[in-house]
């Protein structure tokens, strides 16, 4: 059966649930779920960069599964965004991380302002993107080359897709859930977490 690697990276101030949304997500999709050999089918792990335990938003202490150097290859890359983001646009080692794994990782999602930090790396120039309604402007001032959308749950351009704030990023997980597994499995998914969504009235 099919499986893909789902990569979350994190940050000190990273926005709790702009990575735990995700992180839920993906790692409730399973094949027959209700038998006891049930496939699950994405592994998610997650990533800082010195794999050293993070401090989030309101002071959760998360211990990641890897470092910048240690992390596999992954199918599908998480940035999210927060507070955070102030300072990890200036961390060069980060930037360079996101930019080199962009070319060989299928598929590069954001999640609130993580956005910038995908502009910062100078993956979204010439591409529609979005981001937290509070950093619209930002964004639009700080890098014209992107057009940026607003009033939208995600913008899907292909291999890079970004999502607006916080909750944005569940409708972004599930709808590339329904990209890679198909839709009976993301609705599941939906089902199983409570969360409506309209799998064809967010995008852009």
């Amino acid at each position: 059966m099919q499986s893909w690697k789902i990569g979350i990276l994190l940050f000190d101030q990273v926005e709790v649930l702009d990575f735990a949304g995700p992180y839920e997500v993906f790692g409730l999709a399973a094949y027959d779920r209700y038998q006891p050999n049930e496939h699950f089918l994405f592994n998610v792990t997650t990533i800082s960069e010195s794999g050293s335990p993070i401090v989030t938003r309101n002071n959760l202490k998360v211990t990641p599964d890897y470092s910048l150097a240690t992390a596999p290859a992954y199918d599908l890359i998480v940035i999210p965004g927060g507070p955070g983001v102030r300072q990890a646009l200036s961390n060069q080692t980060l930037i360079n991380w996101i930019r080199e794994r962009s070319g060989d990782t299928p598929w590069i999602t954001s999640v609130c302002t993580g956005s910038l930090l995908l502009a910062q790396a100078g993956l979204l120039d010439g591409k529609k993107a979005t981001t937290h309604f509070d950093s619209i402007e930002w964004m639009r001032t700080h890098f014209p080359a992107i057009d940026v959308i607003e009033d939208v749950k995600y913008v899907d351009e292909d291999r890079i897709v970004t999502s607006g704030g916080v909750a944005s990023g569940i409708h972004m997980s599930l709808h590339m859930m329904d990209r890679l597994a198909g839709r009976n499995i993301a609705e599941d998914v939906s089902r199983v977490m409570e969360f409506e969504t309209d799998f064809d009235a967010y995008a852009c």
